[in-house]
């Protein structure tokens, strides 16, 4: 009796490294060996940067903010601690926007942070 080799889907498992690996430099797009090793690193780092993308997008926020804050005398730290105060939920992103966007509004909410620090202090 012939021995089964599964040769079909060991065929199709191959072709499918190898099509991941479309556009590699040299044995990389061509070997299964070398293909399948860097198409796994390549999946490593794409779910890695993923998450550091997250990280990246908010620190830059962040400066955003900070930088926006300083225009008008007063630090990230304390802005966002008056935030708290105010009542105001607004995320990083939407802040940074606002900061980037639409100074005026920017303002506003400055000024009602300046506020209500004055209350808390006072």
């Amino acid at each position: 009796m012939p021995r089964a080799t599964n040769a079909a889907a060991s065929r199709r498992r191959r072709k499918k490294f190898i099509k991941s690996a479309k556009g590699y430099y040299g044995n990389k797009s061509k070997l299964f060996r070398y293909a399948k090793e860097a198409v796994n690193h390549a999946d490593q780092h794409a779910y890695i940067h993923r998450r550091e993308k997250k990280r990246t997008w908010r620190s830059l926020w962040i400066v955003r903010i900070n930088a926006a804050c300083r225009e008008t005398g007063i630090s990230y730290s304390r802005f966002m601690e008056g935030l708290k105060e105010t009542g105001i939920v607004l995320n990083r992103k939407a802040l940074a926007d606002l900061a980037v966007r639409d100074e005026v509004a920017f303002n506003t909410i400055i000024e009602k942070v300046k506020n209500a620090l004055q209350a808390k202090k006072a």
